[in-house]
């Protein structure tokens, strides 16, 4: 009997948890770094280092956001048979995310006693949010695999090529600084921006249409080994590509260039395969501490930020070395672990009490 038979459940991939785990990792790390390290111990290579390892958090994040475009999608339209509605579904979330990222902005400014100009700074929601809902209506533009593998592979080639010439246009000057920080790096506004940023989320949207068609776990497993290999191709050659001649004028590789969006594209891809080959070897774990802070992501998200940069951490801001700022983030760690698993618990809480008193008043009024 052959192992294809079978067909897969709609169901959460945990290695997709786990990934996202380690998305958490990078940036509460990033952001420990950034916020605790003495400012006289950042022009040593170590920490040179852990900010190029801290500069994947972002992309990783909104590189399976789009994984998950292609997913949901998938699955809706699978249930409903209703493509344009599936994809309706996915903008609503995309524009809820970009709601969340004003929210969030809010909070902080109330919380950090900040000027109101702080209200209009751009951070990862900022830039998920729209990407999302546009990677939606592609995936809505096209019935069948192949086309939206195309389409999203052109879009997000599209956005990296581009991105260094939006960069470095002088007729962006003129606009006002709120648009402005949307289309290209802007001090005291944005380290994010749609160009090229945005790539991300429609490069990881063309993996999802090929995991989403992996009907089988035969299938499944061939597909992630192709990603891993072809991930690891792609980055290296990108990698060698960044030697060659740039054919633009103004254009820096750490400053959003197409070699450089393709090298980490190329390794977020690979860590996708890698961590499906991790799940194999760890299929007894009924809990993993990953797969927990993945799905708790933007939770922790929304809580750690307060906490590295506001006002409750001020005393140690820019007062730690180097390794000790390392220390503070494993323990910073652990305690954003140990928030994420109380919330679940009082999250399941709340349910059966919930679900106990509708118990209740069903019976009551049946009398």
């Amino acid at each position: 009997m052959s192992e294809d038979l079978p067909t897969m459940k709609e169901s959460r991939r945990g290695y997709l948890d786990w990934v996202r785990g380690l998305a958490v990792l990078v940036m509460i790390q990033a952001h420990v770094l950034d916020s605790w390290t003495r400012t006289d111990v950042r022009d040593t290579s170590g920490f040179a280092l852990s900010m190029i390892v801290a500069g994947f958090g972002a992309p990783l994040f909104l590189f399976l956001a789009g994984v998950s475009v292609a997913l949901s999608a998938g699955s809706k339209a699978r249930r409903t048979g209703d493509d344009p509605a599936a994809a309706v579904g996915v903008i609503k979330r995309g524009a809820w995310i970009f709601l969340l990222a004003f929210l969030f902005r809010i909070q902080a400014w109330i919380l950090g006693w900040g000027p109101p100009r702080t209200l209009l700074k751009i951070d990862i929601l900022n830039i998920m949010g729209p990407s999302i809902v546009a990677a939606a209506v592609v995936w809505g533009m096209f019935r069948s695999r192949m086309p939206r593998i195309v389409a999203f592979a052109a879009t997000a080639a599209a956005l990296a090529l581009i991105a260094p010439v939006v960069r470095s246009t002088p007729v962006l000057n003129l606009a006002p600084d709120a648009l402005e920080a949307y289309l290209r790096p802007l001090s005291g506004f944005s380290s994010f921006c749609f160009f090229p940023w945005t790539g991300f989320v429609f490069a990881g949207a063309c993996i999802g249409v090929l995991l989403d068609a992996a009907r089988t776990p035969s299938g499944e497993s061939r597909l992630n080994r192709w990603l891993a290999v072809a991930g690891v191709v792609l980055a290296i050659g990108a990698y060698a590509a960044s030697f060659l001649p740039s054919p633009y004028p103004h254009s820096e590789f750490w400053g959003g260039s197409p070699a450089f969006f393709a090298i980490r594209a190329g390794l977020l891809t690979a860590v996708i395969g890698m961590a499906y080959w991790w799940q194999g070897l760890t299929t007894g774990q009924s809990w993993s501490p990953m797969r927990q802070l993945g799905k708790s992501s933007l939770f922790i998200y929304w809580i750690h930020v307060e906490l590295v940069y506001g006002l409750i951490s001020l005393r140690i801001h820019k007062t730690l070395t180097h390794a000790q700022a390392w220390g503070a983030y494993v323990a910073f760690v652990l305690l954003m672990l140990f928030i994420s698993i109380q919330k679940d618990r009082f999250v399941a809480w709340w349910k059966t009490r919930t679900a106990r008193q509708g118990t209740y008043l069903i019976e009551s009024s049946t009398f």
